[in-house]
C-alpha cells in the first residue's frame, strides 16, 4: 500500500527543496513536483517529495482516515503524535 501524508510547508531551502510539519516532525522534503507550493501550504507526501498541494480540510480529513488505519505492526491509534511510526 502507497500512502501520501499531509504536512505543511514551514520553510523553503534550496534546490527546491522545504522543510515540512507532519504534525509536530520536521523533515526535508523535495517540492520540485509541486513547485507551486510556498510556505504555509498544505502537501501530500510521498517517498521524501511533495506530490499534491491541497488545503487544509483535505489535510485534517486526510489525518482522520489515516487515524483509522489497522496497522500491522501494532496500534496506531496516536499516529498524529508521531508521525515516524508511519515511515515519514
Amino acid at each position: 500500500m502507497c500512502l501520501a501524508i499531509p504536512a505543511q510547508v514551514i520553510l523553503m531551502n534550496e534546490n527546491q527543496m522545504a522543510e515540512v510539519d507532519i504534525h509536530g516532525v520536521t523533515r526535508t522534503v523535495s517540492l520540485s513536483m509541486t513547485p507551486e507550493a510556498e510556505v504555509g501550504s498544505w502537501v501530500l507526501i510521498h517517498a521524501g517529495f511533495s506530490i499534491q498541494v491541497v488545503d487544509e480540510e483535505f489535510a485534517a480529513e486526510s489525518w482522520e482516515l489515516i487515524k483509522q488505519i489497522e496497522w500491522d505492526d501494532g496500534d496506531m491509534a496516536e499516529v498524529g503524535a508521531d508521525a515516524t511510526e508511519v515511515g515519514v
